[in-house]
């Protein structure tokens, strides 16, 4: 697995869900493919337009268990499991990121809610 790849992946999952990201459309529209789609823990499907033009959940949240899956050379599938602090929930994520004109942007993300809490996941 290249390591490299997954930390700065994983480091451009971290801002997805920063506040400070979330709350600015410049740096949401920069890191979003412009056919960005998502599957909200809510159920409900946004693209990149509603999630830059009605603004995305801004809730305080860590990231625990990553792990990248390449699917080709410019397109990786990365599922994580985030604990909300904010909504006191936690929720089963994955994403898709591809590699366009040499900068990784987020295509595909859906998050699940999940009864798991963090110890359980980590004894697992």
């Amino acid at each position: 697995m290249n390591q490299h790849l997954k930390q700065h992946l994983q480091e451009l999952e971290k801002m997805h869900i920063s506040i400070e990201v979330r709350k600015s459309r410049v740096e949401l529209d920069k890191l979003l493919a412009d056919d960005f789609f998502e599957i909200g823990s809510s159920g409900y499907m946004l693209d990149k337009k509603e999630c830059l033009e009605s603004g995305v959940g801004l809730t305080e949240m860590s990231l625990h268990n990553y792990e990248i899956f390449p699917l080709a050379s410019d397109v990786v599938l990365t599922t994580y499991f985030i604990v909300d602090k904010t909504r006191n929930r936690n929720t089963l994520r994955s994403s898709i990121w591809k590699r366009i004109d040499g900068s990784w942007q987020l295509y595909f993300h859906q998050g699940t809610i999940t009864p798991l809490k963090l110890n359980e996941l980590l004894k697992g």
